[in-house]
């Protein structure tokens, strides 16, 4: 199984509008193009950084449906994400793979 995890934070003042903002948008349309079979969601306790951090992990089925996601969608979603909340986020991912 293939874990893409999107590590973000967000700014304090707005970090509800932006869990809503992923929950109702964001993340269905990631899911929505067949790459991906479930996700979650994940708040990272104790974070050193300023903000509210937040992990949004994706899982597939294989390295193969990451990298059709990574070459087909994935500019241009997080082009959405960073109109949506500019300058109100820093976003890292990770490409994870379970033993």
């Amino acid at each position: 199984m293939i874990v893409y995890n999107e590590t973000i934070i967000v700014d304090e003042a707005v970090h509800r509008q932006w869990l809503n903002w992923m929950q109702e948008q964001y993340i269905p349309k990631v899911m929505a193009t067949g790459h991906f079979n479930r996700y979650t969601i994940l708040n990272v306790l104790d974070s050193p950084n300023e903000g509210v951090t937040y992990c949004v992990q994706y899982f597939a089925d294989s390295r193969e449906h990451y990298k059709r996601f990574a070459e087909q969608h994935l500019q241009a979603l997080q082009a959405i994400h960073y109109q949506q909340f500019e300058n109100q986020f820093v976003l890292f991912n990770t490409l994870m793979q379970t033993v």
